[in-house]
């Protein structure tokens, strides 16, 4: 017997009990480290945090960039340079190779500031988690349903050309999908969660931004409003 009143044998049995709550406590770590590498995975990332316009006053126009289109088959990364770096709000990259988003027309590609003689919805996604696909699902939806009065287009973010058009074949996506393959435009927009909307009245000033699941209705009732306000941006110009 020892001091404490346990035999070698009562010893051996309490320590056999004990091994299987410190491998269970174990193998919780691990998970919990697991989901948060996933967690860091999944999110897109930025240089910047937040939304563009998210804690902006006044109006924003939104920055130019050009992307190649899924449905042309063009290739290479998106063009974020501005036309005029020393008074654009979002500084142009130090990249001086590029060519500025609306300087020129690349054919396969979308440029945005062609977006911009309506009202514009864009749409960044990508499957690295979430919901996204299902959120394109609605936007579909809208766009199918107020295409005539708002433009709408899809940046996805990093998924490889090939994914984004099965998925695109699958589901029966017919908006616009452009291509961020490089991320440099989701940076630039500073988007940091999927699926992110942002609402842009006609000239590219950015109206509002959504993060998170939507339905086509609550995008839908979205949409009315951009263009019921637009109408009224437009009269007071006048």
């Amino acid at each position: 017997m020892s001091q404490n009143g346990e035999s070698p044998r009562e010893r051996g049995h309490r320590g056999r009990d004990r091994r299987p709550t410190a491998i269970y406590s174990a193998i919780v770590g691990l998970v919990f480290v697991a989901i948060i590498i996933v967690a860091a995975i999944n999110t897109v990332q930025t240089d910047d945090s937040g939304v563009i316009g998210a804690d902006e006053e006044g109006d924003l126009p939104l920055a130019q960039f050009a992307v190649p289109s899924l449905k042309s088959g063009a290739g290479g990364d998106a063009n974020i340079a501005q036309d005029d770096c020393e008074v654009s709000r979002i500084p142009c990259p130090e990249d001086e190779v590029r060519i500025p988003a609306c300087e020129v027309e690349v054919e396969g590609a979308i440029r945005v500031c062609d977006l911009f003689d309506r009202p514009l919805v864009l749409s960044f996604w990508f499957t690295r988690g979430g919901e996204c696909e299902a959120q394109q699902d609605a936007f579909e939806a809208v766009y199918r349903r107020r295409g005539d009065k708002v433009n709408f287009l899809a940046i996805n973010v990093r998924d490889g050309r090939d994914e984004v058009a099965r998925l695109a074949q699958e589901r029966g996506w017919t908006h616009p999908i452009g291509l961020d393959s490089d991320g440099a435009l989701s940076n630039l927009y500073r988007v940091g969660g999927c699926p992110t909307l942002l609402y842009a009245y006609p000239g590219g000033i950015l109206r509002d931004t959504a993060i998170g699941e939507l339905s086509e209705a609550e995008i839908g009732a979205q949409v009315d409003r951009l263009v019921a306000e637009s109408r009224r941006r437009a009269a007071t110009v006048r």
